[in-house]
């Protein structure tokens, strides 16, 4: 079955690794303006990644599992660190990519993992948006937790974006009749390949630490920049 047509993040990887011509994925919103994600940054070298995804990096080890992994960057470098890395991805064109690179990568959603261990999860890029919207958070978490070794540990970073909804004065304006201001609908474009439209969360940590509780998880905030963006270790409390 050809998902090319559908799968705009997976055509822009393969265009990308085989031309090296770089072209943007195009995201909208049904809350802000259209976005772009430059498809080099997918194919980023360790020593070009942020700072907070390089102390994800070191706090990474033994078995992990890199969720929606996208082209393997981190796997490759957590694999010349000695540990055990899978990757999943949603995309096909993602997964095909990884395996041509030697990673041992299944299309598969992370709903779908079932009967593993690990000692890791690494969820970056905001991986923990997966859950959706923040009711969907603690079922999210829960099922991670049910992944872990014991001593194990979710690696997950994200954002507040209050920001967004902030007027001159500090005050919040939002919607009233949505359940959670970073809750968003996403949809993705590459060319012809048009992707459906996803729930996707950006959580703040004040949230994310609520929900880990609840499902018996401690959150614990390791890394934070000025743009709001933070990196969280949630272990079993």
């Amino acid at each position: 079955m050809d998902t090319t047509k559908t799968d705009p993040v997976g055509v822009a990887i393969l265009d990308y690794a085989a031309t090296k011509k770089p072209k943007d994925i195009i995201v909208c919103s049904d809350i802000c303006e259209d976005d772009i994600i430059p498809i080099e940054v997918l194919f980023r070298s360790y020593d070009e990644m942020p700072e907070l995804e390089k102390a994800a990096l070191d706090e990474a080890e033994g078995k992990v599992l890199d969720v929606g992994a996208g082209t393997g960057v981190h796997a490759i470098e957590l694999l010349d660190r000695g540990c055990e890395v899978s990757t999943i991805d949603i995309s096909q064109g993602a997964v095909d990519y990884m395996k041509s690179i030697g990673l041992n990568a299944r299309k598969m959603d992370f709903f779908e993992v079932k009967n593993e261990q690990y000692d890791t999860i690494l969820m970056m890029m905001n991986g923990i948006g997966i859950a959706g919207t923040l009711s969907n958070l603690e079922k999210t978490l829960s099922h991670a937790k049910s992944l872990l070794n014991e001593g194990g540990k979710i690696l997950c970073d994200s954002s507040d974006i209050r920001f967004l909804y902030e007027d001159e004065d500090g005050a919040l304006w939002v919607d009233l009749n949505t359940e959670y201001y970073g809750n968003f609908r996403f949809q993705m474009k590459y060319k012809q390949s048009v992707g459906p439209w996803f729930d996707w969360l950006y959580v703040d940590f004040d949230n994310l630490f609520k929900a880990a509780k609840s499902v018996g998880l401690k959150a614990k905030k390791i890394y934070e920049n000025e743009d709001d963006q933070y990196l969280a270790e949630l272990t079993f409390a």
